[in-house]
């Protein structure tokens, strides 16, 4: 059996395809969980904010079954350092950007497949980050969340087995609603 480094794009996108599920309450005791081991694992690290964020964060909509949190630290903060203190506590890196301040990592991911519990974890400093106003808007207009769900079930069917175009597909819905909720919702999100 291969490690995953040793996959390639396509033979990751068949073992990890796109599952979509109704939603679970445990996805909230999932969320709570990661959040106490960050906050205790980076807590030299003044953590500014946490969230759960992504379609597991919107009550009775249809997802994937990954746990997606956003967790924001100071400007400037040490990205070797949280990035190794991440991947020593089992998380995967995906992608650092060190121009930007941002990370993408995992957990869950298995040789053999999903584990029962999988996450996604983004690191970035403190922001006005457009998933927090994706997910309001979404939790306070249900029928924008059915929308939302309705795409995602027609793209699941064509893109299954990519995860890049799945994502990329989604974008003007997420785009727009984000735009919306911007309106809406003024800078509830931004940095004080």
């Amino acid at each position: 059996m291969k490690n995953l480094e040793e996959m390639t794009l396509e033979e990751l996108w068949e073992l990890f395809p796109i599952i979509l599920k109704e939603h679970r309450a445990e996805y909230a005791d999932w969320y709570e969980e990661e959040q106490q081991n960050l906050t205790k694992l980076l807590a030299e690290f003044e953590i500014q904010r946490i969230n759960h964020i992504g379609s597991t964060s919107v009550e009775g909509l249809i997802a994937k079954p990954i746990v997606d949190i956003l967790l924001e630290l100071p400007e400037g903060y040490d990205l070797e350092k949280v990035t190794a203190l991440l991947e020593k506590a089992g998380w995967i890196l995906m992608i650092k950007d060190k121009e930007k301040q941002t990370l993408d990592l995992n957990k869950g991911y298995t040789p053999a497949g999903f584990a029962e519990k999988v996450y996604h974890l983004h690191v970035r400093a403190l922001g006005d980050w457009d998933e927090l106003y994706f997910r309001d808007y979404l939790q306070k207009y249900p029928e924008a969340a059915r929308q939302y769900e309705e795409l995602k079930l027609s793209l699941k069917e064509k893109y299954e087995h990519n995860r890049d175009a799945y994502t990329d597909a989604k974008t003007e819905f997420v785009e727009k609603y984000s735009q919306k909720a911007r309106e809406e919702f003024g800078t509830r999100h931004m940095a004080k």
